[in-house]
């Protein structure tokens, strides 16, 4: 008797358990919380050559990858928001882009797969020194011999006629089906599932690129170019905006970053002024006249008190700043 009833109890359990792991299935996964830098385009003007220019491009590269950063927004300190986009001037032909299409276009291409690179950027006089810099090594920058469950891709044409669907190159050996028929040229994230079977036999599903953060990756970072730094704000693409904006500058106050607190967060903003400071894109900002730093922030911070040289360029503060807030982060990040 006691064992028909224990094994009564035993059934019961399992069930509740399988009802309980359908539940979880089901239930819809969470975005999840997001880390946005801003930094001013006018950074670059403060470089005297293109190979010098680069590097600096480079270093904010190697910052936000190696502090899984999500979103770089560049803006301009001067723009209004009526100027043309930054694509249509990284479009014209001109021997001297700098400032914010400079940037964005070197943050563009280093966070791209090597693989892609060929489909995505044309050759340009700008690239022309990206290759002293050093990877970034992240993780979706797969080499053609390993495995993962997501791929970058780009669209080549659609699959033969007699299956539906289109070819991705993911960079392996082989191209790739997706069940989706979609124009050639295209950055896809594919998921690549568990059979390795290469060509058209099997077929893939292209997803959002928010999936393999979903599955707890880093998956790179998106550049967004701003034309003002009101626009860093106006334009976020984030439902709801950002939750917390800290602005960093060496008037800003002092604490121990052991000390910091940032409240809980679902997209947090580090804002990084140029050479003149956040100050002075504020007060340049039409949008903002007769604002403060602190109308503008949650918080504005020195996140290098104890300087030994006068000035901290804004490449060696992102370095800086984001270590000094990790502690903080990721506190607010187990609140969530």
């Amino acid at each position: 008797m006691n064992g028909r009833a224990n094994e009564s109890k035993h059934h019961k359990k399992k069930k509740k358990r399988k009802r309980r792991d359908e539940a979880e299935q089901e239930k819809p996964k969470e975005t999840p919380p997001t880390v946005s830098i801003a930094v001013s385009g006018s950074i670059i003007d403060n470089a005297q050559s293109l190979d010098l220019a680069t590097l600096l491009a480079g270093q904010i590269a190697r910052a936000v990858t190696i502090f899984r950063i999500d979103e770089v927004v560049v803006f301009d300190s001067k723009a209004t928001s009526s100027d043309v986009s930054v694509e249509t001037r990284m479009n014209d032909d001109e021997e001297n882009e700098r400032g914010a299409p400079f940037l964005v276009r070197i943050l563009r291409y280093l966070e791209t797969p090597q693989y892609l690179r060929k489909h995505l950027f044309p050759i340009h006089k700008n690239l022309k020194c990206v290759g002293l810099l050093p990877p970034l090594d992240a993780p979706h920058h797969l080499r053609k011999h390993e495995w993962s469950s997501f791929r970058e891709g780009v669209t080549l044409e659609r699959s033969p006629s007699n299956t539906t669907g289109t070819l991705v190159d993911v960079g392996l050996s082989k191209s790739v089906a997706v069940e989706q028929e979609l124009e050639p040229g295209i950055r896809v994230t594919v998921a690549m599932g568990t059979n390795r079977s290469l060509g058209t036999d099997c077929m893939r599903e292209v997803v959002s690129s928010m999936s393999p953060r979903e599955e707890g990756l880093y998956w790179g970072y998106k550049v967004r170019y701003a034309s003002n730094i009101s626009s860093v704000f106006k334009n976020c693409p984030f439902k709801g905006g950002y939750d917390h904006i800290i602005g960093t500058s060496e008037h800003g106050l002092k604490i121990k970053s052991s000390e910091l607190i940032i409240p809980a967060y679902r997209h947090l903003l580090i804002a990084f002024g140029g050479l003149g400071g956040l100050e002075e894109s504020i007060e340049e900002d039409g949008e903002m006249k007769g604002k403060h730093v602190n109308d503008v922030f949650s918080s504005y911070l020195n996140t290098c008190p104890l300087q030994g040289s006068r000035t901290i360029r804004t490449e060696e503060a992102v370095f800086i700043s984001l270590q000094y807030f990790q502690e903080a982060i990721n506190k607010a990040g187990e609140k969530i």
